[in-house]
């Protein structure tokens, strides 16, 4: 089940800190629990990748993200994820994740989260998010107006650049996972 509470704890942090900047690093604190576990008495990376969404909600709510969000009626979605995992998190270990935006094209905000226990790093995500619409991504451009930031973004580091023209390639839908003669509906 998602971690409604601990999101609604999160935020109400949230909502009492200071604002930030969007290219700002966001710091939460979180602790692994016995139902973060799976069955080898570690963090399941599913629930790494559920922690990591209350990291961007905080974030959200402090850059003025949601706000936007509500305002002109827009949702939000992840596109495309890539973790690494190097440490395991075990139950009760404190976390300290940071999440930050590191820059954007011209459909796609890109996020860098980190989680570290006791000074060590654990696990990185790089996500490619994006604002939509009535089904539609809204162009990377509005979303930063909306925030009073400039539209064009900062150079993105070398490695997510190249993490985008890698994906770039792959193919879509997935090739040789369909029963042979299926052909998939188009999107």
């Amino acid at each position: 089940m998602y971690p409604f509470l601990r999101l609604a704890w999160q935020m109400a942090r949230a909502r009492r800190a200071t604002p930030m900047g969007v290219m700002d690093t966001q710091v939460t604190h979180h602790l692994c629990l016995p139902w973060d576990l799976d069955g080898f008495m570690e963090l399941n990376n599913g629930r790494t990748l559920t922690l990591y969404d209350l990291g961007r909600f905080t974030s959200g709510q402090r850059i003025g993200l949601l706000a936007a969000l509500r305002r002109r009626k827009w949702g939000l979605a992840v596109a495309g994820v890539s973790v690494r995992y190097r440490r395991r998190v075990t139950m009760f270990q404190r976390i300290e994740m940071r999440t930050r935006i590191v820059g954007w094209d011209e459909r796609f905000f890109y996020i860098v989260q980190s989680m570290w226990v006791a000074g060590e790093c654990t696990s990185q995500a790089l996500l490619r998010t994006a604002v939509v619409a009535k089904g539609r991504s809204v162009p990377t451009g509005d979303v930063a107006a909306e925030l009073n930031v400039d539209t064009v973004s900062p150079d993105l580091p070398a490695w997510v650049a190249a993490w985008i023209e890698a994906e770039g390639t792959r193919p879509w839908p997935p090739e040789g996972v369909l029963p042979e003669g299926h052909v998939p509906p188009s999107i």
